[in-house]
């Protein structure tokens, strides 16, 4: 009865928007934090029991929750769909729709919203992330002190969750191309580089801040924190 309810609300609310749609851009709970020719960052807050304009999204992307949250989620021309998001939760979206969604939790509603803008060239990329080899689409790691998991592989783009305990590190490896890291909690991590491009250090990131990082260079990475880190990686294949 109280889901019943909750969606018999949405859809007289729905009713009462205006028809038009604005760019997810203009969306005034969404924040744009990072852009480059890869992707847009923006950052989403919206309030306890609040929703957002109907807005549209033309790109493919990646959406990383920051707290557990309760949302109605109304794409246009389709029924209203409630979902439970997990804190960290990490999901592909493919686009163009527009949508509009209300939280229905008694705190702010917080996600990190990475947009594809080469989607239309990465869906053409291969199905698997390295010459084929689905080992490289998935699987667990167990590393010093952490573990790092691959997630999944959509439009081209490996996407990974790291678990670091303080003191935990992963080890020595080459990053051929580009990859975005998104805090999930806030980090405290050091880069040890071995050779190659040498990217700005991490050091202090907060919870839903994200740092990009250029390829063709080789390091390790450690939480020297006092707490445990956890981030997300969307790891890019060398431009050719």
């Amino acid at each position: 009865m109280t889901r019943w309810l909750l969606l018999l609300f949405l859809t007289t609310f729905l009713s009462a928007q205006s028809p038009s749609d604005v760019e997810v851009t203009a969306e005034p709970h969404h924040h744009q934090t990072f852009v480059n020719d890869q992707v847009r960052v923006l950052n989403v807050d919206v309030p306890a029991h609040s929703e957002t304009l109907m807005h549209y999204h033309r790109h493919d992307y990646i959406f990383v929750t920051l707290g557990a949250a309760q949302i109605i989620n109304a794409v246009e021309g389709k029924p209203p769909v409630p979902l439970t998001l997990p804190d960290g939760d990490v999901r592909f979206v493919s686009a163009p729709f527009a949508h509009i969604f209300r939280n229905l939790s008694p705190q702010p509603f917080r996600n990190v919203t990475i947009e594809l803008l080469q989607d239309n060239k990465l869906r053409h990329s291969p199905a698997h992330w390295d010459s084929g080899h689905p080992d490289e689409d998935r699987g667990l790691d167990i590393l010093h002190g952490g573990t790092k998991e691959i997630l999944f592989v959509k439009d081209g783009v490996r996407v990974s969750e790291i678990d670091l305990q303080p003191g935990g590190m992963i080890p020595m490896q080459h990053h051929a191309g580009p990859h975005l890291l998104v805090a999930v909690t806030d980090l405290d991590l050091r880069q040890s580089h071995l050779n190659g491009a040498h990217p700005p250090d991490l050091g202090h990131l907060m919870a839903g801040q994200v740092d990009w990082l250029p390829g063709g260079y080789s390091s390790s990475l450690t939480n020297i924190g006092k707490t445990p880190a956890k981030f997300i990686t969307l790891e890019f294949h060398q431009k050719k």
